[in-house]
């Protein structure tokens, strides 16, 4: 009875340690291939927008800048481009 028991803990306990090492692999791989890094572009460069991308935006009105009270959906593909690229009016 007690040789049984002690099978069935350490059977137990192996597939417990199976399982963490399982959920660590798992773990790094998530972490390393959710791995991306963004980057300001320098003021001479304009960026494209990318998918599904919602934002508040800034519109002239009366010859002023004013930020829109709601979100817009800005199409995939549009460009930005820094205020130096806008003529001041």
């Amino acid at each position: 009875m007690r040789l049984r028991l002690l099978t069935i803990c350490r059977a137990v306990l192996r597939a417990m340690l199976i399982l963490l090492a399982i959920a660590l692999i798992l773990l790094g791989i998530v972490f390393a291939s959710g791995c991306t890094r963004a980057v300001l572009v320098p003021e001479s460069s304009p960026i494209r927008i990318g998918p599904a991308t919602r934002a508040r935006i800034y519109a002239m009105t009366d010859g002023e800048w004013e930020l829109s009270g709601n979100t817009v959906t800005i199409p995939e593909g549009w460009y930005c481009v820094p205020p130096s690229f806008v003529e001041a009016k």
